[in-house]
C-alpha cells in the first residue's frame, strides 16, 4: 500500500492529513507494506493479517504485554503456534484480562502479571479508533483498565486494526468511547461526566448485561459516551474525566502507541510514531 493510497483511505473517512501531526512529539510516521493475495478479504482475515504481522515484533525471551478482544486473539494464538513450534521460546505473557489469560493458558503460553513483571518489552492490542496520530479508543471490550496498565508498562506498544477503525478525530466512529468507574452511586458519576464542557454534546450511558450493569475483571461499572461529532481537544477531556471522583479511567490512550499495524484490502500497513 503506497503513502498516497493509505493518505486515500483516511480521506474517504473524513481525514484530510494522513498520519501527520503538528504535536512536537509526534512526527510523520515511516511506512511499509505487505502485499496481501487476495483481492477480497474477511475482516477477521484482516484482522489475522495484522496480528501476525505484529507478532514479528516478539523475539525470544521477551515479556510481552497479550491484549483482549477478536484482533488481539489472533496474536494470542499466533504466539502459541510459534511456541509449539520452537520458533519462539521463553517467552512469558502478561494478559490484559481474564478472556485473555484463559486463551493464553490454553495455548501453553507461561504468564505472569505486573507484579511478578513490571517491565515489558513489547505489547500487542487492538484498538476501536485510530487518529492520524496514533491516539487511540480502545475499552469496548470492557477490558481498558488492565490493557492500560499493561501497556503503559511495555517498551512498545503495537497497536493492531484493520481499515474500518480509521477516524478522522477520535470519538467519530460514532460508537462507545468507555469510562470505567466505580460502583458506587455510579447515576451520580455518570451524570458528572456528561456535564463536562470538555464533552459536550456527548451521551452518556451505563453499559448494561441484560437486566445488570455490566461488571468488569476489576468489578466496577462503564459509562459508554456516544459523540455525534470528533471529540474537539482528547488532552482536554482526559484531563476533565479523570479529575472526576468515582471514575478509575477512560478508553482514550493518547501518547501511548509506539507502532500501528493497519491491515485494508489493499495491504498490510506499518505506521511508525516517530
Amino acid at each position: 500500500m503506497s503513502s498516497a493510497l493509505l493518505q486515500s483511505t483516511f480521506a474517504q473517512r473524513g481525514v484530510q492529513r494522513a498520519f501527520v501531526s503538528t504535536k512536537s512529539n509526534t512526527r510523520v510516521c515511516r511506512l511499509s507494506a505487505a502485499k496481501m493475495t487476495s483481492a477480497a478479504l474477511s475482516q477477521d482475515e484482516l484482522k489475522k493479517q495484522a496480528a501476525w504481522k505484529a507478532v514479528e515484533y516478539v523475539k525470544s525471551g521477551m515479556v510481552v504485554g497479550l491484549g483482549t478482544g477478536s484482533t488481539a486473539a489472533f496474536a494470542v494464538d499466533r504466539i502459541g503456534d510459534l511456541l509449539a513450534s520452537g520458533e519462539l521460546k521463553d517467552i512469558i505473557g502478561v494478559p490484559t484480562s481474564i478472556r485473555t489469560y484463559e486463551q493464553a493458558k490454553g495455548r501453553g503460553i507461561p504468564l505472569a502479571t505486573l507484579d511478578e513483571q513490571p517491565k515489558l518489552d513489547v505489547a500487542i492490542d487492538g484498538a476501536d479508533e485510530v487518529d492520524p496520530k496514533l491516539d487511540v479508543v480502545k475499552g469496548r471490550g470492557g477490558a481498558l483498565l488492565r490493557e492500560k496498565m499493561v501497556e503503559m508498562a511495555s517498551a512498545k506498544f503495537v497497536c493492531i486494526v484493520d481499515d474500518s477503525k480509521l477516524v478522522s478525530g477520535l470519538g467519530g466512529s460514532k460508537d462507545a468511547m468507555p469510562i470505567e468507574i466505580v460502583q458506587f452511586c455510579h447515576l451520580y458519576t455518570l451524570r458528572r461526566i456528561q456535564a463536562l464542557p470538555e464533552v459536550a454534546g456527548c451521551e452518556a450511558k451505563l453499559r448494561m448485561d441484560g437486566d445488570k450493569p455490566y461488571v468488569t475483571d476489576n468489578s466496577n461499572y462503564i459509562v459508554d459516551l456516544y459523540f455525534q461529532t470528533p471529540i474537539k481537544d482528547s488532552e482536554a477531556a482526559s484531563k476533565a474525566i479523570l479529575g472526576l471522583e468515582g471514575v478509575v479511567d477512560h478508553g482514550l490512550f493518547l501518547n501511548m502507541v509506539d507502532v500501528c499495524i493497519i491491515a485494508g484490502k489493499e495491504g498490510v500497513t506499518v505506521q511508525e510514531r516517530k
